[in-house]
């Protein structure tokens, strides 16, 4: 984890302080082995970055579980769902290829974005206990793209039930989840 620079400058500033006080007074060697080995715990302390407690890693991960899956759920519903009631991935559809990219892009970032959301459920008991039955489902959302390529109608409505599911175990948890549609640099970034 990165230090921040200005805790850095002052470790430096404390160091060079502390070491120019004790030569400048003619203090005799062990007295300025003692000062440097004061200047690096008072270094060493000033690097180490201070845990965060428990209470504010349960708030970051509900933060990160919203935001998580927020994206998936506006991916889902906007390359997924939306094409899939306006019949786009049936055979000899107009424009069912671009369709079927966008879906299979889509697909891979809501999972990404699902798995990244389970992760940050485990830092809450509560998110992780509502999310536990969902483990399977999310993981079976694999294989999306191949089944809307071979014309599976029921691809795009099981992904679609996941993402409720999902969003209906944050609203129990206490963590409601509303659909926010990814840029197309975060979709093709992942």
């Amino acid at each position: 984890m990165p230090v921040p620079i200005r805790r850095l400058c002052v470790a430096l500033t404390l160091c060079c302080a502390l070491l120019a006080g004790s030569t400048a007074c003619g203090a005799s060697s062990s007295d300025q082995t003692r000062t440097k080995t004061t200047a690096e715990a008072v270094a060493l302390d000033a690097a180490t970055p201070s845990p965060s407690t428990s209470a504010e890693r349960q708030k970051f991960a509900k933060a990160r579980f919203v935001a998580n899956a927020g994206l998936a759920a506006g991916a889902t519903y906007q390359w997924i769902v939306k094409p899939w009631k306006a019949g786009k991935f049936k055979k000899g559809a107009k424009g069912r290829k671009l369709a079927l990219l966008k879906a299979g892009l889509a697909g891979a970032f809501a999972y990404n974005r699902l798995k990244a959301a389970q992760k940050n459920a485990q830092g809450d008991p509560t998110l992780s206990k509502a999310l536990a039955p969902l483990t399977a489902g999310i993981e079976a959302l694999k294989n999306l793209p191949a089944k809307l390529r071979k014309g599976d109608d029921n691809a795009a409505g099981s992904f679609d039930d996941i993402i409720n599911k999902v969003k209906e175990a944050g609203q129990d948890a206490g963590a409601p989840v509303k659909d926010q549609v990814p840029s197309a640099s975060q979709l093709s970034g992942g």
